[in-house]
């Protein structure tokens, strides 16, 4: 059975599956009207062990009963953002993904993050050693271990750390440019701005982040486009975007 037979099956099991998101070592479905269930499956699953599970099962945990609007994996660590702007996750901790909560390298139940400092959350990305969040006011926080963003001297933190909007092309001149979505690949993060520009940085494996060299990217670098973007995907050494021509 293929991967594609495996979603259209799922997709007629659950009536209501609206995001997919696979990776790596799992597989994570949103449900519902109103974004409400969060399924798993395959390894490091959420489900308060550490056994395989072959079906998809609801995740409970500190998610039980808390209404998910987006859900995001990559590696063997899983976040899931709420309505009203919470993080909770799960899985694999061995690069301090997890550590507002817990030590272990290990989590097996979804729990609740307190991320002091970093607002509303609005969207999550994971990679495979580090994350990402965007709040409402269009700031980006990253930790975990790797190219983080904020140059060459901060490669692991287990706290956010706010990558300077300055970064992103806010300035006296443009200050209310904002950041609306972010993503991770395995190993390097990409940014989208309210007027299309894509942003990039991180391990920059065979030319994968698209700036016209095979170097590694410290901070974010504006990716030249003919066109506005408008939703991007980061694979282990590659980029896809969605480009709006501006003719």
């Amino acid at each position: 059975m293929n991967g594609f037979s495996f979603y259209l099956k799922l997709t007629i099991l659950y009536q209501f599956v609206i995001i997919y998101s696979p990776t790596q070592k799992h597989n994570l479905y949103l449900r519902g009207h109103r974004f409400q269930s969060v399924f798993s499956c395959f390894f490091f699953p959420g489900l308060g062990h550490h056994n395989i599970s072959s079906c998809p099962v609801e995740v409970g945990g500190d998610l039980a009963g808390v209404e998910v609007q987006q859900i995001s994996s990559y590696g063997d660590c899983s976040l899931a953002v709420s309505r009203d702007g919470q993080l909770f996750g799960w899985g694999n901790s061995e690069y301090r993904q997890l550590a507002s909560v817990s030590e272990s390298t290990q989590i097996n139940s979804p729990r609740r993050l307190p991320l002091k400092g970093c607002g509303k959350v609005v969207q999550a990305a994971c990679g495979g050693t580090q994350v990402a969040v965007l709040n409402e006011k269009g700031q980006v926080f990253v930790w975990g271990y790797g190219i983080l963003g904020k140059g060459p001297k901060l490669s692991e933190s287990s706290s956010p750390e706010m990558i300077p909007s300055s970064l992103f092309g806010r300035s006296e001149f443009s200050p209310s440019v904002a950041v609306v979505q972010i993503r991770c690949g395995l190993s390097h993060f990409a940014a989208v701005t309210d007027g299309g520009e894509l942003f990039v940085w991180g391990k920059n494996v065979r030319g994968c982040l698209g700036i016209g060299k095979r170097d590694d990217q410290f901070f974010p670098w504006r990716v030249t486009v003919p066109g506005q973007v408008v939703d991007v995907a980061c694979g282990v050494d590659h980029m896809v975007a969605l480009v709006k021509s501006l003719l």
